[in-house]
């Protein structure tokens, strides 16, 4: 009787052991970077519109577990990275070279971090720029040599900076002179013309521009160098819970599902949520896109990271190597595109901008050449007015501004890599029949004007020689 009274009270603690550790309350502590906006999909939206609730599992191991929601906002990777390795957050999101400093951060502490998603990135360098005050006679980067060019250190676009000036010749050591400046210092340096140039990441060289006292004079892209933000978790809550892992990345897919489908809405969220202007919002998050939200890890993303490691010694901000192989670990991203009904492979080998299919707001044809294509935003109107040619949108603009409506902001591509540029910052060539090209560079726009015939205008040149020749 003793042997079965003892027999039961230890199954009846075993029952009550096995309860206990169903009901664990799990923490999910998840450092954002809000006014960095491309990172969007792998934070600020999963936050705002409650996304990653509706993912969490509820069953097996996670039957009776509650859960501890925790978010917190940073403006760079660096305090990301200190509070994980002071076991404060479990995830991270940040950028190629952040994060990879990140994993050799966590490696000096004797633990590991894991690189689980890119959240947005261009395979070509879209999104770091380099920018000069609105009045500098500076229109390319070739004109930097002996210039004093400020840049926050180890961040992705420093790696950009020295990559940049290593494909002109120069040594960065002694033909320039580069100086250490937080975003929002360098905002007022530009505006007091304190500085004569500025490398930074997204938003920076977009966002000064459209604030009115910077121009962008180069553009990743010319680097030819991929770069990328994404998500990073600490590897033993990974091992310990995989499952909320996934979650969280289901969570991000619906985030890039979301902002996919109604651009203009959630750009005006995450304009309300971070002070950053819709309009330069939906310059990263809109079809044909200044980058291009990918969740998968392309070869060029794992390139991104090799080059940061690398580049982090150069800049001895690190002493250590990391083994990209197993710092990036893609099992997570694939088990989330699973569960979401989604084809990893498939995503893998899209390199495509995200597309627009659409008609021309005043003819009605469809657009067809992504190259040409230029955009309007009226003010109090809700989606955006797209148009198949630069000539196209500079007549609807002259009729637009007729009728007394408020132009928010003109969109156009570079007719060469692609990119969406603010057309007030952009260069044109209008040729002899008549075709309307927009570009980056005024660099640019003369090498083609020189090519296909044809005058470089500014947009008010280009706007009004459009509407001249009707």
């Amino acid at each position: 009787m003793h042997f079965r009274l003892t027999f039961a009270a230890a199954a009846l603690a075993a029952t009550s052991f096995i309860s206990m550790a169903h009901a664990e309350t799990i923490r999910i502590a998840i450092g954002t970077q809000d006014t960095t906006i491309n990172t969007a999909t792998g934070g600020l939206l999963i936050r705002e519109l409650n996304l990653l609730e509706k993912y969490l599992p509820h069953d097996g191991k996670y039957k009776d577990a509650t859960y501890d929601i925790q978010w917190k906002n940073f403006t760079s990777g660096a305090p990301i990275t200190n509070e994980q390795i002071a076991g404060k957050l479990d995830f991270g999101v940040m950028a190629d070279f952040p994060g990879s400093f990140n994993g050799l951060a966590h490696l000096k502490a004797g633990r590991r971090s894991l690189f689980i998603s890119v959240l947005s990135g261009s395979v070509k360098g879209s999104g770091n720029g380099i920018v000069v005050p609105t009045d500098s006679p500076i229109q390319s980067i070739s004109e930097l040599k002996g210039k004093t060019i400020s840049v926050p250190f180890a961040s992705t676009s420093h790696g950009l900076l020295l990559r940049a000036i290593k494909a002109q010749g120069w040594n960065p050591e002694t033909d320039v002179s580069i100086i250490a400046q937080a975003p929002e210092v360098a905002g007022a340096a530009l505006k007091a013309n304190q500085i004569e140039a500025h490398a930074d990441f997204v938003p920076f060289a977009e966002l000064y521009p459209w604030r009115g006292f910077a121009r962008k004079i180069y553009d990743g892209s010319q680097a030819n160098g991929p770069t990328f933000h994404g998500a990073l978790v600490d590897a033993g809550y990974a091992e310990k819970y995989p499952e909320v892992v996934t979650a969280y990345l289901r969570a991000a897919i619906e985030a890039d599902q979301l902002i996919a489908r109604e651009p203009e809405k959630y750009s005006e969220l995450i304009a309300k949520v971070t002070g950053v202007e819709a309009e330069v919002d939906y310059l990263f998050h809109g079809p044909l896109g200044l980058q291009t939200r990918d969740l998968t890890w392309k070869p060029e993303y794992r390139q991104a990271v090799g080059t940061a490691i690398e580049t982090l010694q150069y800049l001895k901000k690190a002493d250590t190597g990391l083994d990209v192989d197993t710092f990036v670990d893609d099992r997570f991203i694939k088990a989330a595109f699973k569960a979401s009904g989604l084809d990893y492979e498939a995503s893998l080998k899209n390199y495509d901008q995200l597309p627009l299919d659409a008609k021309d707001a005043s003819t009605g044809e469809p657009i067809r050449d992504p190259k040409r294509v230029a955009e309007i935003w009226v003010k109090d109107e809700p989606l955006v007015r797209h148009y198949a040619t630069a000539e196209n949108a500079f007549k609807a603009l002259k009729t637009l501004e007729g009728e007394g409506k408020t132009i928010r902001v003109f969109y156009a591509q570079d007719r060469e890599s692609g990119i969406k540029l603010l057309g007030n910052q952009a260069w044109f060539v209008r040729d002899d029949k008549g075709e309307t090209s927009a570009f980056l560079l005024k660099d640019s726009a003369e090498s083609w004007a020189k090519a296909h015939g044809g005058a470089v205008l500014d947009f008010a040149s280009a706007k009004s020689s459009v509407v001249a020749s009707n």
